[in-house]
Formats: C-alpha cells, sequence, structure tokens
C-alpha cells in the first residue's frame, strides 16, 4: 500500500514539470536579484610593492589605497614600527622611575630621599590622568597654533589605527603612551631646583597647573601638526623652529620654570652653613646609568619608527653624551685638582640635553661638538654663574636643563644638516642651508624666547596662585626633620 502511494505521488510530480514545460503561458516568479555594491579592488602587484617599500622605509603609504579605491593588504600599523615605539615609550618611564627618582634621590639628604621618590611616583600617575582626561587632545589634536581640541578627550578614538598626522605605521594609542612619557618626566625634572624645601600639598597643585599653563600649549606649539613653532611639519608655522626630542618642550620649559620657583621659594634653611651634601652618589651613578639608557627611547624614539632617522639619532646621542662626560670631569680635574663622580654623572646628562633637540638632525661631527660644548657651558654655570648669583637650585636643574637645552635648540640650528633627515626640505628649504649662519638660526633665537617667556611667566603666576591657596614651603621645625617624615611619615633608613 505504502510503495502504491509513492508512485502515485512520484507520477503527480513528474506530470506536473511535464506540462509546464509544455505551456509557455506559465509564469515562475522568482525574486528580484540583488544589487552588489564593488567592495575595494584588489591591489596590484606594483600597488603591494609599494606598500611594502613605505612600511621599510616609514614613509607615508601608497597613494592609490586611499585614492583609487584600492585595499591594501597591510593595511593596519606596521610590527616592527610599533614593537619599536613600545619598546621606546617603555625606556622613557623607565628615566623617570627608576631613573630620575635614583639620580636626584642621591643628590639631596638622607631624610629627603623618599620625598623625591614620592614625587616623581605622583607625577607619573597625576600625569597619566591628565594625558587620558585632556591632555593628549590638547597637544596632539588640530585646534589652533597655540592649543588643540578636545576631540581625542579621555582618548576617544584612539584606537589602534595610526594617526597619519604623526606616524602611518605607528598605532595611535601606542603614540600617545609614548608621548605620555615625555610629559610625566618634564614636571619631574623640575623637583630638582626645588627639592628639599616644597611641601607635597604645593607641589601637587603647582603640577597640576602648570601642565595646563606651559606644558600642554608648548608642546602643541612646537610639535603639533598646526603648531605654531612647527618648522618641519607645518607649512603655516609663523616661527620655523625644530626640536627632534624636547629640548625646548622638556629642558627648557622645566629649567626655566625650576629657576622661578626656587627663586620665589627662596634658599633651603641653613643654605650656605649646614652640609647639604648629596648622601649617596652610587644611587646618583646607578640613576644616571638608567637614564642614559633610557634615553635611546627619548631620543631615538622621536623619530616615531625603526627607521634611519632614529639609527641616526642614536649614534648621535650616544657621541655627545659620551663626549659630555669625559670632557665635564676632565675640566673639573684641571680647574679643581680631582674628577669627580658626580662630575662625570652631570657630564652625563648634559650631554643627553644638549643633543635631545638637535640628535635627529646632526651629523655624528655636530653631535661631537654638542657634546664638548655641553661638557663646558653647563658646567661653567654650575660651577660659577650658581655660586656668583646666589641662587639655592639644588639639584642644578637650572644648570643642566635650562642652559642645556637653550644651548641645544641654538646649536640645533647651527648645525642641522639636509644630509641626515630629509624632512627638513618639506617645508625648511629656505632656512636649512648647510651652513653655520643658516637662517635657521634665527628661527631657533625666536622659538627660545617665546619659550623662555611662557616658562618663566607662567610660573611666577601659577607659583602665587598656589601660595595664597595652600602655601609653598613646609614650617622650617618640618624642614629641618625632613619631608620623608613631614610629608609622607616614613624614613629611607632606619637606624
Amino acid at each position: 500500500m505504502k510503495r502504491t502511494i509513492l508512485f502515485l505521488v512520484l507520477a503527480a510530480s513528474l506530470t506536473s514539470l511535464v506540462v509546464k514545460a509544455q505551456n509557455p503561458s506559465t509564469v515562475v516568479v522568482s525574486p528580484p536579484p540583488t544589487l552588489i555594491t564593488a567592495g575595494p579592488k584588489d591591489p596590484t602587484t606594483e600597488q603591494r610593492l609599494a606598500d611594502l617599500e613605505a612600511y621599510v622605509n616609514n614613509a607615508a603609504r601608497a597613494a592609490d589605497n586611499a585614492t583609487n579605491n584600492v585595499k591594501s593588504n597591510i593595511s593596519g600599523p606596521g610590527p616592527g614600527h610599533n614593537a619599536w615605539q613600545m619598546t621606546a615609550a617603555a625606556l622613557v618611564l623607565f628615566m623617570t622611575l627608576p631613573g630620575l627618582a635614583l639620580f636626584y634621590g642621591g643628590l639631596v639628604r638622607r631624610k629627603n630621599v623618599l620625598s623625591v621618590a614620592a614625587q616623581c611616583f605622583f607625577l607619573a600617575g597625576l600625569v597619566t590622568i591628565l594625558w587620558w582626561l585632556c591632555g593628549y587632545s590638547l597637544v596632539f589634536h588640530k585646534g589652533t597654533p597655540f592649543l588643540g581640541n578636545f576631540d581625542f578627550a579621555f582618548l576617544h578614538h584612539v584606537d589602534s589605527s595610526p594617526n597619519s598626522d604623526y606616524s602611518y605605521w605607528v598605532s595611535q594609542n601606542v603614540y600617545a603612551m609614548y608621548q605620555l612619557m615625555f610629559a610625566i618626566i618634564t614636571p619631574a625634572l623640575i623637583v630638582g631646583a626645588i627639592a628639599e624645601r616644597m611641601k607635597f600639598s604645593a607641589i601637587c597643585l603647582f603640577m597640576t597647573l602648570w601642565m595646563f599653563v606651559v606644558y600642554f600649549p608648548q608642546a602643541h606649539m612646537i610639535w603639533g601638526i598646526d603648531g605654531w613653532m612647527n618648522g618641519v611639519f607645518n607649512a603655516d608655522a609663523t616661527i620655523k623652529a625644530i626640536d627632534f626630542a624636547g629640548g625646548t618642550v622638556v629642558h627648557m620649559t622645566s629649567g626655566w620654570s625650576a629657576l622661578i620657583l626656587c627663586l620665589i621659594l627662596g634658599k633651603r634653611s641653613g643654605f650656605g652653613r649646614v652640609n647639604m651634601a648629596p648622601h649617596s652618589l652610587v644611587f646618583c651613578m646607578v640613576g644616571t646609568g638608567m637614564l642614559w639608557v633610557g634615553w635611546y627611547g627619548f631620543n631615538a624614539g622621536s623619530a616615531v619608527g625603526a627607521d634611519v632617522i632614529a639609527a641616526n639619532a642614536f649614534m648621535t646621542t650616544t657621541l655627545a653624551t659620551a663626549v659630555a662626560s669625559f670632557v665635564w670631569p676632565m675640566t673639573e680635574w684641571l680647574v679643581r685638582g680631582k674628577p669627580s663622580v658626580l662630575g662625570f654623572c652631570s657630564g652625563a646628562v648634559a650631554g643627553l640635553v644638549v643633543i635631545t633637540p638637535a640628535c635627529g638632525f646632526v651629523t655624528a661631527n655636530g653631535a661631537v661638538v654638542i657634546g664638548v660644548a655641553a661638557g663646558l657651558i653647563p658646567w661653567f654655570f654650575c660651577y660659577k654663574v650658581k655660586g656668583w648669583l646666589g641662587y639655592d637650585d639644588a639639584l642644578d636643574t637650572f644648570g643642566v636643563h635650562a642652559v642645556g637645552g637653550t644651548l641645544g635648540a641654538l646649536l640645533t640650528g647651527i648645525l642641522a644638516r639636509n644630509s641626515v633627515n630629509s624632512n627638513l626640505a618639506t617645508n625648511l628649504s629656505k632656512f636649512v642651508t648647510d651652513s653655520r649662519t643658516q637662517p635657521l638660526v634665527l628661527e631657533q633665537l625666536k622659538a627660545i624666547g617665546v619659550t623662555l617667556v611662557l616658562a618663566t611667566v607662567g610660573t611666577a603666576i601659577i607659583a602665587g596662585i598656589v601660595k595664597a591657596i595652600v602655601g609653598l614651603r613646609p614650617t622650617e621645625e618640618a624642614e629641618s626633620t625632613g619631608l620623608d617624615l613631614t610629608d609622607h611619615g616614613e624614613e629611607g633608613y632606619t637606624p
């Protein structure tokens, strides 16, 4: 019975198909065709090679990818450049924690060693919060020639895709973290001038205001893509200055601010009468070594890619630092009869500071010239000028960073060469003529003047505000006891 029913069903189906085939009036309704939108075309072999060459050379991506609807097989960040930039960011953080903390901590008296460490740690946290909140956006988003806007606030849209204003092959979140490390160490450098005599609450408020008044505007003017003094990449820049890794942004701002702040604070209690020698030159030496190693991230990392410019910055940083670390103590030996360990350390840091704005723009010979200058001029300020003027720059922040940063910015204008960095030809072909008196020198002097005014005037105003709100100095008794105990309730060393 079941077989009979199955046979009848199959017969009926076949009959229906035959009838439809023989009857042309029968219409079969089909669904409407789907419209298919053409996606990006596959790249040609030539376009793929162009992208690969751009990646290897850390250059702009192939133009066809953007203009002719051609997809790129390496459309994301380049792994090699990203890896170097993350390494460089870690090295720059290493400069502050523990490098600067040990360098400064060794130079103060033992009763204040923890206060210096606490201030460095505090700034790492504070500046990171400000950077996430709006700092990165104010510095590196387009806005005005003097400050960016808030479109990147809370790191909105700052993801793993590159920001082509600053790099074609490094993720923007990596770039943001790299630049954060610069923002952390800059106010930390000020600590050296006012060590042992500014209370912690005053430092907290001062540094917060200083970031907004001095650092964010200065960094945008020099490094922002539409910055007022970004001579390399902003064709409309009013001042055509160059600063590869922070001579004006980091060292001049912190150094000149440090001088003004230490003058407003006054001298340490007992200055000139009480022994204030460093409590641990071993700490100082170890911290100096950490700074030197970390500075490769600072300088070579500022190429924003593992390219030939980074390689040059690595070389020039090494040469200038080594020469300065030799010249400073040898000069001491001639003048004072002995080369001090502190002289070796100070010379190395001075060399690092002075080469910073120039490292990606000068030749090996230029770096040696910078090293000699760094070993002589900051030494003279620390050895003679400081005594003549009588200011209490506790750890020579002004003599090394303000004087060194200013000297470096000037020497960058004198020694920058087209053969080192092809980017100099983009907007500066009339200013970089490969001579010692090239027009770039005047532009550097203008940038030095603007930076000096911003740092000194801004610091004076902020210090007045902080003094009125929370006061600047601890009591004389607290200062005598030491800031480790009075500010933090701890001691660096137990009996």
